[in-house]
């Protein structure tokens, strides 16, 4: 895939990303991905730690190509004045500016967001820590996997008579990289098209991201006193629902989340007395004979091969996937017609397969424009034709080690 020059709906928007790792980048990406210039600051000779985690080949971080493309890497040490007065600088020609420091770290080296608002009133800043920049645990140091078991999410997934798990990969910050593009486009907005719009900051919280999607965690404790235990797969909502595995051994999952798909698998199975059998007629009646209904389903999905099943149940209309490994999904065709894995140019690897752009719009699509940049890559573009300064003076800040 050669880079697409599409510059999609974001077009004419400046982003500086000062953040690490993964949740704050992430959303920093996705808004990169649909047309914003994006120049991630980072610092002189380390950069992101994001850069040199893993997994890794021939030396090389396999993360940083999807993570950071769409974006510019220019270095600055914002421990020095000299650093702080070119994030100034920037911040006076950009839009945007995205950080996960620890609560109170920019206001502490005087470039906070009411410090910046002072040079860019227009300016808006998405801030993200773990847990918040208020409340008694706003100072704490906040990382993903901490803040999924703060919110609630761990607590509900495992076996009853094992420990929790948490989620095998960094689902809490990817979740929270999708609310901070939400909150980025949505200040735009209110700032760009409101009578009365100005630039703002918005507070996100890594745990706040996972506890907002349990909202059938809160009323039905609220209201029953109801603590939802663990378990190895949806429980409580539907029956039948579950992992199941078919008679060439493969592992397929099925859900039936109202009672017309029950009825649709009910036919399927050729079990139709079960519509009036007031064991199972209805989804509150058959979610207290969740065990049985499964192990029902589950004799029925052993009589047939994968591929049976997934012809019938789709004829029928019932959702049902196989579970997919990542081989599967490279050579599944419907991965490949959404382009969903694409492949691009990298400057040691030759190419690498990355994740391709999502949503799709269909008139201001996205696109991948480059790779993910090596570190400072973009300093002189950005220094000389950005903010104009001179070799001279780029040359003293390398000397000094600002850039």
């Amino acid at each position: 895939m050669k880079f697409n020059k599409l510059r999609g709906p974001l077009e004419g928007i400046r982003i500086l990303d000062l953040s690490t790792v993964i949740a704050a980048p992430y959303g920093a990406t996705l808004l990169g991905d649909f047309g914003a210039e994006v120049i991630k600051v980072e610092m002189p000779d380390v950069g992101d730690p994001l850069r040199n985690l893993g997994p890794y080949f021939k030396g090389e971080g396999l993360r940083w190509p999807g993570m950071a493309r769409n974006k510019k890497s220019i270095t600055l040490d914002l421990h020095q004045e000299e650093g702080k007065d070119i994030l100034r600088k920037l911040v006076s020609k950009s839009d945007m500016v995205i950080e996960n420091f620890r609560t109170g770290t920019l206001e502490k080296w005087g470039v906070g967001y009411e410090d910046l608002k002072k040079i860019n009133p227009d300016l808006v800043m998405i801030r993200v820590t773990g847990y918040g920049q208020t409340g008694p645990y706003s100072h704490k140091a906040g990382f993903g996997t901490p803040a999924t078991a703060f919110s609630g999410f761990t607590y509900l997934h495992g076996y009853p008579d094992r420990p929790p798990i948490s989620p095998s990969f960094s689902l809490t910050d990817y979740v929270t990289g999708i609310y901070v593009a939400f909150a980025a486009v949505t200040a735009l907005y209110h700032r760009d098209c409101q009578d009365e719009g100005t630039g703002q900051y918005v507070d996100v919280s890594l745990y706040e991201s996972m506890f907002r999607m349990m909202e059938f965690l809160i009323t039905d404790y609220d209201q029953t006193g109801t603590i939802k235990e663990r378990s190895p797969g949806l429980s409580g909502h539907s029956a039948p629902a579950g992992n199941f595995l078919t008679k060439d051994g493969q592992w397929i999952i099925l859900v039936t989340s109202s009672d017309k798909t029950f009825e649709r698998l009910a036919k399927a199975m050729s079990r139709e007395d079960m519509l009036t059998d007031e064991r199972y007629h209805t989804n509150s009646v058959r979610l207290t004979r969740f065990d049985e209904v499964n192990g029902i389903v589950s004799d029925w999905v052993k009589t047939k091969t994968k591929d049976e099943l997934q012809h019938l149940l789709d004829e029928c209309g019932v959702p049902m996937s196989q579970i997919y490994s990542i081989k599967d999904i490279f050579t599944d065709p419907q991965y490949n017609a959404r382009e969903n894995i694409v492949e691009v140019e990298h400057p040691r690897l030759g190419t690498v397969k990355i994740p391709g752009v999502v949503p799709k719009f269909s008139e201001t699509p996205g696109s991948i424009r480059q790779i993910a940049p090596d570190l400072g890559e973009h300093n002189d573009e950005i220094l000389k034709k950005l903010l104009e300064l001179d070799e001279g003076t780029i040359a003293s800040l390398k000397e000094k080690k600002v850039i």
